[in-house]
Protein backbone atom coordinates (compact mmCIF):
# COMPACT_ATOMS: atom_id res chain seq x y z
CA UNK A 1 0.00 0.00 0.00
CA UNK A 2 1.27 3.43 -0.92
CA UNK A 3 0.32 5.98 2.25
CA UNK A 4 -0.21 9.61 1.51
CA UNK A 5 1.61 10.20 4.20
CA UNK A 6 3.55 7.61 6.37
CA UNK A 7 1.30 8.46 9.77
CA UNK A 8 -2.51 9.97 9.89
CA UNK A 9 -3.43 11.04 13.43
CA UNK A 10 -6.88 11.23 14.87
CA UNK A 11 -6.81 14.70 17.30
CA UNK A 12 -5.42 17.62 16.86
CA UNK A 13 -5.37 18.50 20.38
CA UNK A 14 -1.56 19.14 22.21
CA UNK A 15 -1.02 15.45 22.21
CA UNK A 16 -1.80 14.90 18.25
CA UNK A 17 -0.18 18.02 17.26
CA UNK A 18 2.85 17.32 19.62
CA UNK A 19 3.09 13.54 17.99
CA UNK A 20 3.13 15.59 14.38
CA UNK A 21 5.58 18.04 15.29
CA UNK A 22 8.15 14.36 16.84
CA UNK A 23 7.70 13.38 13.73
CA UNK A 24 8.21 16.85 11.46
CA UNK A 25 11.60 17.00 13.28
CA UNK A 26 13.00 13.68 12.17
CA UNK A 27 11.37 14.65 8.38
CA UNK A 28 8.38 12.40 8.60
CA UNK A 29 4.80 14.08 6.97
CA UNK A 30 2.26 13.36 9.24
CA UNK A 31 -1.87 14.32 8.88
CA UNK A 32 -3.82 14.94 11.42
CA UNK A 33 -7.59 14.88 11.42
CA UNK A 34 -9.56 17.22 13.60
CA UNK A 35 -13.18 17.53 14.00
CA UNK A 36 -13.09 21.21 15.48
CA UNK A 37 -12.92 24.25 13.30
CA UNK A 38 -9.38 25.74 13.25
CA UNK A 39 -10.37 28.77 14.86
CA UNK A 40 -12.07 26.68 18.02
CA UNK A 41 -11.11 27.94 21.26
CA UNK A 42 -9.44 25.39 23.20
CA UNK A 43 -10.47 23.81 26.46
CA UNK A 44 -9.31 25.33 29.47
CA UNK A 45 -9.32 22.09 30.87
CA UNK A 46 -4.89 21.70 31.07
CA UNK A 47 -3.48 24.21 33.36
CA UNK A 48 0.66 23.21 33.73
CA UNK A 49 3.27 22.15 31.50
CA UNK A 50 5.77 19.82 33.76
CA UNK A 51 9.41 20.04 33.46
CA UNK A 52 9.63 17.11 31.29
CA UNK A 53 7.44 18.04 28.75
CA UNK A 54 9.31 21.48 28.71
CA UNK A 55 12.08 19.56 27.69
CA UNK A 56 10.70 17.85 25.32
CA UNK A 57 9.41 21.39 23.90
CA UNK A 58 12.51 22.49 24.55
CA UNK A 59 13.54 20.10 21.77
CA UNK A 60 10.68 21.13 19.13
CA UNK A 61 11.53 24.91 19.26
CA UNK A 62 8.08 25.54 21.06
CA UNK A 63 9.21 25.87 25.09
CA UNK A 64 10.06 29.85 24.01
CA UNK A 65 6.54 30.41 23.05
CA UNK A 66 4.89 28.61 25.59
CA UNK A 67 7.35 29.98 28.18
CA UNK A 68 5.86 33.53 26.90
CA UNK A 69 2.20 32.80 27.39
CA UNK A 70 -0.72 32.77 29.80
CA UNK A 71 0.17 34.59 33.17
CA UNK A 72 1.43 38.39 33.52
CA UNK A 73 5.07 37.89 34.11
CA UNK A 74 4.67 38.75 37.74
CA UNK A 75 1.43 36.74 38.68
CA UNK A 76 2.56 34.27 40.98
CA UNK A 77 2.12 30.82 39.85
CA UNK A 78 1.93 29.41 44.02
CA UNK A 79 -0.22 27.62 45.20
CA UNK A 80 -2.58 28.59 47.91
CA UNK A 81 -4.97 27.24 50.72
CA UNK A 82 -7.50 29.64 52.24
CA UNK A 83 -11.02 29.76 53.71
CA UNK A 84 -12.36 30.78 50.64
CA UNK A 85 -10.74 32.84 47.90
CA UNK A 86 -11.10 35.72 49.04
CA UNK A 87 -10.42 34.65 52.97
CA UNK A 88 -8.06 33.94 54.31
CA UNK A 89 -4.89 31.98 53.72
CA UNK A 90 -3.71 29.17 55.40
CA UNK A 91 -0.92 27.27 53.20
CA UNK A 92 1.10 28.64 50.19
CA UNK A 93 3.38 26.14 48.08
CA UNK A 94 5.76 28.81 46.38
CA UNK A 95 6.08 28.21 42.90
CA UNK A 96 8.24 31.18 40.69
CA UNK A 97 6.00 33.37 38.07
CA UNK A 98 7.12 33.74 34.91
CA UNK A 99 9.57 36.63 35.52
CA UNK A 100 11.85 34.83 37.92
CA UNK A 101 11.70 31.29 36.94
CA UNK A 102 15.28 30.72 35.44
CA UNK A 103 16.66 32.42 38.16
CA UNK A 104 14.40 31.70 41.67
CA UNK A 105 15.86 28.94 43.20
CA UNK A 106 13.75 29.03 46.07
CA UNK A 107 10.86 26.99 46.57
CA UNK A 108 10.43 23.21 46.38
CA UNK A 109 11.24 22.56 42.55
CA UNK A 110 13.11 26.26 42.02
CA UNK A 111 16.81 24.00 41.76
CA UNK A 112 14.97 21.08 39.46
CA UNK A 113 18.30 19.96 37.27
CA UNK A 114 16.74 20.37 34.42
CA UNK A 115 16.98 23.08 31.61
CA UNK A 116 13.12 23.63 31.71
CA UNK A 117 11.36 24.29 34.88
CA UNK A 118 7.61 23.61 34.39
CA UNK A 119 5.16 26.39 33.06
CA UNK A 120 2.02 27.36 34.40
CA UNK A 121 0.30 28.14 31.49
CA UNK A 122 -3.75 27.19 30.64
CA UNK A 123 -4.77 24.75 27.50
CA UNK A 124 -6.16 27.92 25.86
CA UNK A 125 -2.99 29.03 25.36
CA UNK A 126 -1.00 26.06 24.40
CA UNK A 127 -2.86 24.88 21.78
CA UNK A 128 -2.75 28.40 19.62
CA UNK A 129 0.96 28.11 20.12
CA UNK A 130 1.47 25.08 19.23
CA UNK A 131 -0.97 25.16 16.02
CA UNK A 132 1.21 28.13 14.89
CA UNK A 133 3.91 25.71 15.06
CA UNK A 134 2.29 23.04 13.09
CA UNK A 135 1.03 25.78 10.52
CA UNK A 136 4.81 26.33 9.76
CA UNK A 137 5.62 22.59 9.23
CA UNK A 138 5.73 22.18 5.81
CA UNK A 139 5.39 18.03 6.63
CA UNK A 140 2.09 18.37 8.44
CA UNK A 141 -1.78 18.38 6.70
CA UNK A 142 -4.12 19.23 9.43
CA UNK A 143 -7.77 18.51 7.64
CA UNK A 144 -10.15 20.35 10.48
CA UNK A 145 -13.53 19.36 10.46
CA UNK A 146 -13.25 15.97 9.46
CA UNK A 147 -13.85 12.78 11.51
CA UNK A 148 -12.37 9.61 10.98
CA UNK A 149 -15.41 6.94 10.73
CA UNK A 150 -13.76 3.77 10.94
CA UNK A 151 -10.36 1.85 9.32
CA UNK A 152 -8.90 -0.83 7.87
CA UNK A 153 -5.76 -2.56 8.55
CA UNK A 154 -3.52 -4.93 7.19
CA UNK A 155 0.23 -5.67 7.27
CA UNK A 156 0.91 -3.41 4.39
CA UNK A 157 -0.91 -0.18 5.89
CA UNK A 158 -4.10 1.52 7.24
CA UNK A 159 -6.70 2.85 5.21
CA UNK A 160 -8.94 5.12 6.77
CA UNK A 161 -12.58 6.46 6.28
CA UNK A 162 -12.84 10.36 6.79
CA UNK A 163 -15.68 12.32 6.52
CA UNK A 164 -15.50 15.79 5.53
CA UNK A 165 -18.25 17.95 8.12
CA UNK A 166 -18.55 20.62 5.78
CA UNK A 167 -19.75 18.50 3.01
CA UNK A 168 -21.73 15.59 5.28
CA UNK A 169 -23.52 14.16 2.30
CA UNK A 170 -20.21 13.99 0.15
CA UNK A 171 -18.63 10.49 0.02
CA UNK A 172 -16.05 10.00 2.51
CA UNK A 173 -12.37 10.53 1.83
CA UNK A 174 -10.20 7.55 1.54
CA UNK A 175 -6.67 8.24 2.88
CA UNK A 176 -3.66 5.88 3.66
CA UNK A 177 -1.03 5.48 5.93
CA UNK A 178 1.74 3.23 7.10
CA UNK A 179 0.31 3.87 10.83
CA UNK A 180 -2.33 5.45 12.18
CA UNK A 181 -2.41 6.79 15.76
CA UNK A 182 -5.37 7.96 18.01
CA UNK A 183 -4.72 10.74 19.93
CA UNK A 184 -9.27 11.60 20.21
CA UNK A 185 -9.81 11.94 23.56
CA UNK A 186 -11.54 9.79 26.05
CA UNK A 187 -14.25 9.22 23.18
CA UNK A 188 -11.78 7.63 20.92
CA UNK A 189 -13.63 6.12 17.90
CA UNK A 190 -9.68 4.62 17.36
CA UNK A 191 -9.74 2.58 20.33
CA UNK A 192 -13.39 1.53 19.93
CA UNK A 193 -12.64 0.18 16.55
CA UNK A 194 -9.17 -1.47 17.69
CA UNK A 195 -11.14 -3.27 20.20
CA UNK A 196 -10.05 -1.65 23.51
CA UNK A 197 -11.56 -1.60 26.51
CA UNK A 198 -10.87 1.03 29.49
CA UNK A 199 -10.18 -0.37 32.47
CA UNK A 200 -10.03 0.57 36.24
CA UNK A 201 -12.25 2.81 38.40
CA UNK A 202 -15.32 4.51 37.25
CA UNK A 203 -15.72 7.02 39.67
CA UNK A 204 -13.36 8.97 41.69
CA UNK A 205 -14.57 12.31 42.20
CA UNK A 206 -17.47 14.40 40.54
CA UNK A 207 -16.95 17.89 40.03
CA UNK A 208 -18.78 20.77 38.77
CA UNK A 209 -16.23 22.76 36.27
CA UNK A 210 -16.96 26.38 35.27
CA UNK A 211 -14.86 29.20 33.54
CA UNK A 212 -15.99 32.63 34.78
CA UNK A 213 -15.66 35.80 33.85
CA UNK A 214 -14.85 38.16 37.13
CA UNK A 215 -13.56 41.50 37.02
CA UNK A 216 -13.54 42.41 40.09
CA UNK A 217 -11.88 39.29 41.89
CA UNK A 218 -8.38 40.18 42.22
CA UNK A 219 -10.09 43.45 44.14
CA UNK A 220 -11.01 41.47 46.94
CA UNK A 221 -8.17 38.93 48.28
CA UNK A 222 -6.91 39.45 51.05
CA UNK A 223 -4.30 37.12 50.71
CA UNK A 224 -1.99 38.07 47.59
CA UNK A 225 -3.13 36.23 44.33
CA UNK A 226 -1.60 32.64 43.29
CA UNK A 227 -2.26 30.22 39.83
CA UNK A 228 -4.43 27.95 41.87
CA UNK A 229 -6.42 29.31 44.83
CA UNK A 230 -8.17 26.22 46.90
CA UNK A 231 -11.32 27.33 49.27
CA UNK A 232 -11.72 24.53 52.09
CA UNK A 233 -14.33 25.10 54.37
CA UNK A 234 -17.10 23.57 56.67
CA UNK A 235 -19.56 24.36 53.66
CA UNK A 236 -18.06 23.87 50.36
CA UNK A 237 -14.57 22.98 48.94
CA UNK A 238 -12.96 23.77 45.50
CA UNK A 239 -10.64 25.67 43.58
CA UNK A 240 -9.92 28.37 41.25
CA UNK A 241 -7.29 28.56 38.74
CA UNK A 242 -6.21 32.23 37.03
CA UNK A 243 -6.36 31.76 33.65
CA UNK A 244 -5.37 35.30 32.21
CA UNK A 245 -4.17 36.63 36.14
CA UNK A 246 -6.85 39.47 35.27
CA UNK A 247 -10.67 38.53 35.03
CA UNK A 248 -11.22 35.18 33.68
CA UNK A 249 -10.60 32.00 36.28
CA UNK A 250 -12.10 28.51 36.15
CA UNK A 251 -13.34 26.97 39.59
CA UNK A 252 -14.11 23.71 40.20
CA UNK A 253 -16.34 22.24 42.67
CA UNK A 254 -15.62 19.21 44.05
CA UNK A 255 -18.98 17.42 44.97
CA UNK A 256 -19.34 15.22 48.40
CA UNK A 257 -19.38 11.40 48.68
CA UNK A 258 -23.28 11.81 48.33
CA UNK A 259 -23.75 14.14 45.95
CA UNK A 260 -24.47 12.03 43.03
CA UNK A 261 -26.78 14.53 41.07
CA UNK A 262 -24.56 17.43 39.25
CA UNK A 263 -28.18 18.68 39.34
CA UNK A 264 -28.84 18.84 42.76
CA UNK A 265 -25.96 21.20 43.64
CA UNK A 266 -26.51 24.77 43.04
CA UNK A 267 -23.68 25.59 40.59
CA UNK A 268 -24.19 29.63 41.54
CA UNK A 269 -24.28 29.13 45.42
CA UNK A 270 -21.45 27.08 44.85
CA UNK A 271 -19.38 29.25 43.10
CA UNK A 272 -20.07 32.17 45.71
CA UNK A 273 -19.47 29.84 48.84
CA UNK A 274 -15.96 28.69 46.78
CA UNK A 275 -15.02 32.96 46.41
CA UNK A 276 -16.79 33.72 50.00
CA UNK A 277 -18.89 36.28 48.27
CA UNK A 278 -22.06 37.47 48.65
CA UNK A 279 -25.42 37.82 45.72
CA UNK A 280 -23.86 41.79 44.89
CA UNK A 281 -20.82 40.11 43.64
CA UNK A 282 -21.20 40.21 39.65
CA UNK A 283 -19.39 37.28 37.51
CA UNK A 284 -20.09 36.00 34.17
CA UNK A 285 -20.28 32.44 33.52
CA UNK A 286 -18.77 32.29 30.12
CA UNK A 287 -18.44 27.69 29.89
CA UNK A 288 -19.39 25.05 32.15
CA UNK A 289 -18.47 21.28 32.19
CA UNK A 290 -19.56 18.87 34.63
CA UNK A 291 -17.15 15.77 34.92
CA UNK A 292 -16.15 12.45 36.68
CA UNK A 293 -12.92 12.12 37.52
CA UNK A 294 -12.06 8.50 36.93
CA UNK A 295 -8.78 6.16 36.82
CA UNK A 296 -9.18 4.04 33.73
CA UNK A 297 -6.36 2.72 31.61
CA UNK A 298 -6.61 1.16 27.90
CA UNK A 299 -6.09 -2.90 27.94
CA UNK A 300 -4.05 -2.04 24.92
CA UNK A 301 -2.39 0.71 23.22
CA UNK A 302 -1.25 -1.10 19.86
CA UNK A 303 -2.92 -3.18 17.46
CA UNK A 304 -0.88 -3.84 14.64
CA UNK A 305 -0.08 -0.84 12.93
CA UNK A 306 -2.79 1.13 14.90
CA UNK A 307 -1.63 2.97 18.37
CA UNK A 308 -3.16 4.87 21.00
CA UNK A 309 -1.62 7.92 22.62
CA UNK A 310 -3.09 10.64 25.43
CA UNK A 311 -6.78 10.69 26.96
CA UNK A 312 -7.91 7.83 24.08
CA UNK A 313 -5.28 5.56 26.30
CA UNK A 314 -5.88 6.59 29.44
CA UNK A 315 -8.01 8.69 31.46
CA UNK A 316 -7.66 9.89 35.73
CA UNK A 317 -8.80 12.73 37.58
CA UNK A 318 -6.33 15.71 35.98
CA UNK A 319 -4.33 15.92 39.33
CA UNK A 320 -1.73 18.26 38.35
CA UNK A 321 -1.95 17.94 34.76
CA UNK A 322 -1.08 14.73 34.48
CA UNK A 323 -3.44 13.45 31.98
CA UNK A 324 -1.78 15.41 29.59
CA UNK A 325 1.72 15.57 30.22
CA UNK A 326 1.64 12.19 29.90
CA UNK A 327 -0.17 12.04 26.65
CA UNK A 328 3.00 14.12 25.79
CA UNK A 329 5.09 11.71 26.93
CA UNK A 330 3.30 8.99 25.00
CA UNK A 331 3.57 10.70 21.89
CA UNK A 332 7.11 11.90 22.13
CA UNK A 333 7.79 7.96 22.84
CA UNK A 334 5.71 6.49 19.89
CA UNK A 335 7.01 9.37 17.45
CA UNK A 336 10.62 8.25 18.27
CA UNK A 337 9.84 4.72 17.41
CA UNK A 338 7.70 4.87 14.50
CA UNK A 339 10.88 7.16 13.22
CA UNK A 340 12.66 4.37 13.27
CA UNK A 341 10.39 1.89 11.61
CA UNK A 342 9.61 4.56 8.84
CA UNK A 343 13.81 5.04 8.46
CA UNK A 344 13.79 1.48 7.88
CA UNK A 345 17.10 0.49 10.44
CA UNK A 346 14.01 -0.90 12.85
CA UNK A 347 12.86 -4.49 13.54
CA UNK A 348 9.04 -4.64 12.79
CA UNK A 349 9.32 -6.18 16.69
CA UNK A 350 10.57 -3.07 17.70
CA UNK A 351 7.31 -1.52 17.61
CA UNK A 352 6.25 -3.75 20.59
CA UNK A 353 8.73 -1.43 22.80
CA UNK A 354 6.17 1.66 22.90
CA UNK A 355 3.01 -0.70 24.51
CA UNK A 356 5.87 -2.25 26.80
CA UNK A 357 7.24 1.30 28.19
CA UNK A 358 4.28 3.16 28.60
CA UNK A 359 1.47 0.84 29.55
CA UNK A 360 3.40 0.03 32.96
CA UNK A 361 4.23 4.18 33.39
CA UNK A 362 0.29 4.71 32.63
CA UNK A 363 -0.58 2.68 35.10
CA UNK A 364 1.46 3.53 37.82
CA UNK A 365 0.77 7.74 37.25
CA UNK A 366 -3.04 6.70 36.99
CA UNK A 367 -2.73 5.67 40.52
CA UNK A 368 -0.92 7.88 41.82
CA UNK A 369 -3.65 10.31 40.82
CA UNK A 370 -6.08 8.21 42.16
CA UNK A 371 -4.31 7.86 45.55
CA UNK A 372 -3.97 11.41 46.07
CA UNK A 373 -7.44 12.09 45.03
CA UNK A 374 -8.24 9.68 47.66
CA UNK A 375 -6.06 11.47 49.95
CA UNK A 376 -7.55 15.18 49.29
CA UNK A 377 -11.31 13.63 49.57
CA UNK A 378 -10.53 12.72 53.64
CA UNK A 379 -8.94 15.80 54.13
CA UNK A 380 -12.40 17.38 52.93
CA UNK A 381 -13.83 15.52 55.92
CA UNK A 382 -11.58 16.52 57.85
CA UNK A 383 -11.60 20.36 58.34
CA UNK A 384 -11.98 21.50 61.62
CA UNK A 385 -15.33 23.13 62.43
CA UNK A 386 -13.00 25.82 63.79
CA UNK A 387 -11.42 27.05 60.65
CA UNK A 388 -12.72 30.10 60.15
CA UNK A 389 -13.51 31.20 63.39
CA UNK A 390 -11.47 34.58 64.90
CA UNK A 391 -9.76 32.96 67.84
CA UNK A 392 -6.87 31.03 68.89
CA UNK A 393 -8.56 27.77 68.79
CA UNK A 394 -9.59 29.44 65.07
CA UNK A 395 -5.89 30.33 64.50
CA UNK A 396 -4.30 26.95 65.76
CA UNK A 397 -6.86 24.86 63.62
CA UNK A 398 -5.68 26.99 60.65
CA UNK A 399 -1.93 26.54 60.99
CA UNK A 400 -2.27 22.83 62.03
CA UNK A 401 -4.46 22.22 58.88
CA UNK A 402 -2.30 24.55 56.40
CA UNK A 403 0.44 22.41 57.34
CA UNK A 404 -0.93 19.16 56.72
CA UNK A 405 -2.53 20.42 53.43
CA UNK A 406 0.60 21.57 52.53
CA UNK A 407 2.83 18.04 52.81
CA UNK A 408 -0.34 16.11 50.85
CA UNK A 409 -0.15 18.81 48.18
CA UNK A 410 3.43 19.83 47.65
CA UNK A 411 4.49 16.26 46.15
CA UNK A 412 1.63 16.78 43.69
CA UNK A 413 2.38 20.64 42.48
CA UNK A 414 6.13 19.93 42.29
CA UNK A 415 6.58 16.56 41.79
CA UNK A 416 9.83 15.47 40.72
CA UNK A 417 9.11 11.94 41.04
CA UNK A 418 6.24 12.19 37.85
CA UNK A 419 8.76 14.33 36.09
CA UNK A 420 11.80 12.75 36.07
CA UNK A 421 12.16 9.12 37.90
CA UNK A 422 10.08 7.19 35.52
CA UNK A 423 11.79 4.52 33.68
CA UNK A 424 11.72 1.53 31.28
CA UNK A 425 12.37 -1.58 32.55
CA UNK A 426 10.19 -3.85 30.51
CA UNK A 427 11.77 -2.62 26.96
CA UNK A 428 12.55 -4.95 23.56
CA UNK A 429 14.83 -2.26 22.46
CA UNK A 430 16.92 -1.68 25.95
CA UNK A 431 20.33 -3.26 26.75
CA UNK A 432 19.86 -4.29 30.76
CA UNK A 433 22.61 -4.54 32.68
CA UNK A 434 21.26 -5.95 36.07
CA UNK A 435 21.15 -3.07 38.09
CA UNK A 436 17.59 -2.12 39.31
CA UNK A 437 16.13 0.99 38.81
CA UNK A 438 15.59 3.08 41.62
CA UNK A 439 11.95 3.51 42.94
CA UNK A 440 9.09 5.57 41.41
CA UNK A 441 7.17 7.70 43.58
CA UNK A 442 5.14 11.22 43.06
CA UNK A 443 7.21 12.99 45.13
CA UNK A 444 10.69 12.99 45.16
CA UNK A 445 13.54 10.79 42.57
CA UNK A 446 17.00 9.72 42.44
CA UNK A 447 18.87 10.40 39.46
CA UNK A 448 19.97 7.16 37.74
CA UNK A 449 22.02 5.79 34.73
CA UNK A 450 20.18 2.83 35.14
CA UNK A 451 19.44 1.93 31.85
CA UNK A 452 15.89 2.78 31.03
CA UNK A 453 15.78 6.16 33.46
CA UNK A 454 16.21 9.47 32.44
CA UNK A 455 19.91 10.09 31.54
CA UNK A 456 20.81 13.04 34.84
CA UNK A 457 20.96 16.57 33.08
CA UNK A 458 23.93 18.41 32.95
CA UNK A 459 25.50 21.68 31.26
CA UNK A 460 27.79 21.24 28.52
CA UNK A 461 28.81 25.14 28.31
CA UNK A 462 26.90 28.42 28.52
CA UNK A 463 23.07 27.97 28.05
CA UNK A 464 23.64 24.47 26.39
CA UNK A 465 22.45 21.38 27.92
CA UNK A 466 23.44 17.91 27.14
CA UNK A 467 19.79 17.34 26.00
CA UNK A 468 20.14 20.19 22.99
CA UNK A 469 23.01 18.30 21.73
CA UNK A 470 21.26 14.66 21.61
CA UNK A 471 21.22 13.18 18.14
CA UNK A 472 17.68 12.55 16.57
CA UNK A 473 17.96 8.53 17.81
CA UNK A 474 21.08 7.61 19.57
CA UNK A 475 23.60 9.72 20.76
CA UNK A 476 26.87 8.29 22.72
CA UNK A 477 28.25 9.64 25.57
CA UNK A 478 31.72 9.08 25.79
CA UNK A 479 33.29 10.22 28.71
CA UNK A 480 36.79 8.79 28.96
CA UNK A 481 39.00 9.79 25.77
CA UNK A 482 40.74 6.36 25.93
CA UNK A 483 37.77 4.83 24.75
CA UNK A 484 38.42 5.50 21.24
CA UNK A 485 38.39 2.36 19.86
CA UNK A 486 34.74 1.10 21.53
CA UNK A 487 33.72 4.19 20.01
CA UNK A 488 34.83 3.32 16.38
CA UNK A 489 33.51 -0.12 16.65
CA UNK A 490 30.15 1.01 17.39
CA UNK A 491 29.59 3.70 14.86
CA UNK A 492 30.75 0.73 12.34
CA UNK A 493 28.32 -1.53 13.79
CA UNK A 494 25.51 0.97 13.49
CA UNK A 495 26.70 2.09 9.77
CA UNK A 496 25.99 -0.93 9.20
CA UNK A 497 22.87 -1.51 10.56
CA UNK A 498 21.86 2.00 8.96
CA UNK A 499 21.32 3.29 12.71
CA UNK A 500 21.62 6.68 13.38
CA UNK A 501 24.41 7.34 15.84
CA UNK A 502 25.87 10.56 17.34
CA UNK A 503 28.83 10.69 19.61
CA UNK A 504 29.46 13.19 22.50
CA UNK A 505 33.23 13.78 23.78
CA UNK A 506 31.80 15.05 27.23
CA UNK A 507 35.41 14.04 28.68
CA UNK A 508 36.00 17.78 29.73
CA UNK A 509 32.72 18.47 31.13
CA UNK A 510 33.17 20.17 34.38
CA UNK A 511 30.54 19.19 37.34
CA UNK A 512 29.60 15.88 36.09
CA UNK A 513 26.77 14.27 37.60
CA UNK A 514 27.92 11.81 40.10
CA UNK A 515 26.01 9.08 38.76
CA UNK A 516 28.15 8.95 35.93
CA UNK A 517 30.60 6.57 36.44
CA UNK A 518 30.80 4.21 33.22
CA UNK A 519 33.10 5.76 30.48
CA UNK A 520 30.46 4.54 27.75
CA UNK A 521 26.62 6.10 27.94
CA UNK A 522 24.28 5.38 25.38
CA UNK A 523 21.34 7.85 25.26
CA UNK A 524 17.92 8.20 23.50
CA UNK A 525 16.38 11.36 22.01
CA UNK A 526 14.23 11.18 24.48
CA UNK A 527 16.73 11.24 27.04
CA UNK A 528 16.18 7.62 28.19
CA UNK A 529 19.68 5.65 28.89
CA UNK A 530 19.50 2.44 26.81
CA UNK A 531 23.34 1.17 27.21
CA UNK A 532 25.87 1.97 29.58
CA UNK A 533 29.20 -0.29 29.85
CA UNK A 534 33.15 -0.09 30.29
CA UNK A 535 33.94 -0.79 26.58
CA UNK A 536 33.08 -2.48 23.67
CA UNK A 537 34.50 -4.94 20.39
CA UNK A 538 33.54 -5.49 17.22
CA UNK A 539 31.33 -8.72 18.50
CA UNK A 540 29.87 -7.07 21.38
CA UNK A 541 29.22 -3.62 19.44
CA UNK A 542 27.46 -5.46 16.63
CA UNK A 543 25.18 -7.24 19.58
CA UNK A 544 24.02 -3.76 20.80
CA UNK A 545 23.35 -2.74 17.93
CA UNK A 546 20.93 -5.71 16.99
CA UNK A 547 19.43 -4.75 20.47
CA UNK A 548 18.77 -1.37 20.38
CA UNK A 549 17.46 -2.42 16.20
CA UNK A 550 15.08 -4.95 18.05
CA UNK A 551 16.90 -7.63 15.94
CA UNK A 552 18.39 -9.31 19.39
CA UNK A 553 17.14 -9.96 22.62
CA UNK A 554 20.85 -10.86 23.50
CA UNK A 555 21.87 -8.23 26.12
CA UNK A 556 25.56 -7.36 25.57
CA UNK A 557 28.49 -8.08 28.65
Amino acid sequence: MSPNAPVLVVGAGPVGMTMALCLARRGIACTLVEMRPADALPDVKCNHISARSMELFRALGVAADLRAAGLPDDYPHDVSYRTSTVGQEIARIHIPGRRTRLTDRSGPDGDWPTPEPPHRVNQRYIEPILARHVARQGLITTLYRHQVLGYESSDAGVRVRIQNLQTPHAPPLQLQAAYLVGCDGGRSVVRKAMGAQLVGDEVVQRVQSTCIRAPGLLARLRAPAAWAMFTVNPRRSGNVYAIDGQEVWLVHNYLRDHELDFEAVDRDWAIRTILGVGDDFEYEQMSCEDWIGRRLVSNKLREGRVFLAGDAAHLWVPYAGYGMNAGLADAANLAWHLSAQIEGWAAPQALDAYERERHPITEQVSRFAMNHAHAMSQRRREIPPQLEEDSAQGQAAREAFGHNLYALNVQQYCCAGLNFGYFYDQSPVIAYDGATAPDYSMGSFQASTVPGCRAPHFWLGQGQSVYDALGPAFTLLCLQPEQSAAVEALQAAAERAGMPLRVLDVSGVQDLPAEYQHPLLMVRADAHTVWRGHGLNEATATALVARLCGRAEITPA
